[in-house]
């Protein structure tokens, strides 16, 4: 452990040097490991395309509705505000009365979000 606290040296960061090393020579292994003892037989019926089992019949370019990206954003929104709430949770005694006021907020506000969601009837299918 350092004696200053606050300051790091260059050794406090191998660690994170040996996991970016494995993770990449993992994939790299990977990757070339899958090449060299895959099968190599490319024909026809593999290199054509495919969709869950079922062969494409007429253009892939087709449009999707708004509807369908508008709530997986949505999703990814209020997925993310839950992720926020985590570090908070571990926390939340050192944070006393004002850590559960300032969370009060936050939920109130993502409630308001949701509220307008709601009227501006963004998750109706119809």
């Amino acid at each position: 452990m350092n004696e200053l606290a606050g300051q790091s040296t260059p050794i406090d960061y191998i660690p994170i040097l040996i996991q970016l090393i494995v993770a990449i020579g993992f994939g790299v292994v990977t990757i070339i490991g899958t090449h060299l003892i895959g099968p190599k037989v490319r024909t026809e019926k593999k290199l054509g395309a495919f969709e869950s089992g079922v062969e494409v019949i007429g253009n892939a370019r087709q449009p999707f509705s708004i509807k369908y990206f508008l709530v997986a954003i949505l999703f990814v929104i209020f997925d993310i505000e839950v992720i926020f709430m985590y570090p908070w949770a571990v926390n939340f005694r050192e944070f006393g009365w004002q850590g559960l006021i300032e969370m009060f907020v936050f939920m109130g506000l993502l409630l308001l979000g949701f509220i307008y969601i709601i009227k501006k009837k963004a998750l109706d299918w119809d």
